[in-house]
């Protein structure tokens, strides 16, 4: 359990316990980041292409400053009930509507927001740093400047990460579809994991695994019917706008009694 001591805070000491803290943090932040890395990369591919290290390392930047506050409050924030429930829905929104944006023609690309995309980036790592935040806490023991270390080492790796998993969603379309059915899996295991939901139902391992596939196909399913909705929507507009032209045109020709 993390406790903060301000005499002891900012202190180093290169114990093997401080060492190991350290090894530790550095190896939780390679395990975990990876899906705040497949969110900034998807939240961020709509931006041209010069601006998506920008994005990346402004939403990675303000995302840590969270995690600084976040850290003093997370054992309470983790066993209030519905919390991680909410946050858990909020990212399988987010999941779906990242999904239905990375599918855009290349046109739309240009249109998107640095601030959109940061706004989202913010939203959903405060989201999903719950369990990343303790697990850093956790390792750090009670040397504050270790958390601080974990937090600021998590820029440089979910940047590259994320600046990777970019790069590549733009030759390999499928990484859109797996990287939005992570989202879905990890909206899931929130929601299961949160005080109330699990107090209700006391899921097994098995059914755990059920419902995080099951949120993966939902999100990949739901977005398929709204991008194909949205296809079905801009079909019409041309033959609504013709026939508006005729009756313009008839109307205009049309002989007055």
């Amino acid at each position: 359990m993390f406790h903060l001591d301000w005499g002891t805070a900012f202190q180093i000491n290169f114990s093997v316990s401080f060492s190991l803290a350290f090894l530790n943090i550095i190896f939780i932040n390679l395990i975990l980041s990876g899906d705040n890395a497949v969110l900034i990369a998807m939240a961020v591919r709509n931006l041209p292409r010069n601006q998506r290290q920008k994005g990346m390392i402004l939403g990675t930047g303000a995302a840590v400053l969270l995690r600084v506050v976040l850290t003093f409050f997370v054992v309470l924030l983790l066993n209030v009930s519905f919390l991680k429930l909410i946050g858990g829905l909020l990212i399988f929104w987010i999941a779906i509507k990242l999904f239905t944006d990375a599918e855009k023609d290349e046109g739309a690309k240009e249109t998107a927001s640095m601030m959109k995309a940061i706004q989202i980036i913010l939203i959903a790592d405060f989201t999903m740093s719950l369990e990343n935040v303790l697990a850093v806490a956790g390792a750090a023991g009670d040397h504050f400047i270790l958390v601080l270390f974990g937090l600021l080492v998590s820029i440089p790796i979910v940047v590259f990460t994320a600046q990777l998993l970019s790069t590549l969603m733009d030759r390999y379309p499928v990484i859109i579809i797996i990287g939005a059915a992570i989202l879905g899996r990890v909206s899931a295991e929130m929601i299961m994991t949160d005080p109330a939901v699990a107090g209700w139902f006391h899921p097994t391992h098995v059914l755990a695994y059920f419902i995080q596939g099951l949120f993966m196909l939902s999100v990949i399913l739901i977005g398929k019917y709204l991008l194909k909705q949205r296809a079905a929507r801009k079909q019409q507009r041309p033959l609504l706008k013709a026939s508006e032209l005729k009756s313009v045109a008839d109307s205009a020709i049309k002989p007055e009694p």
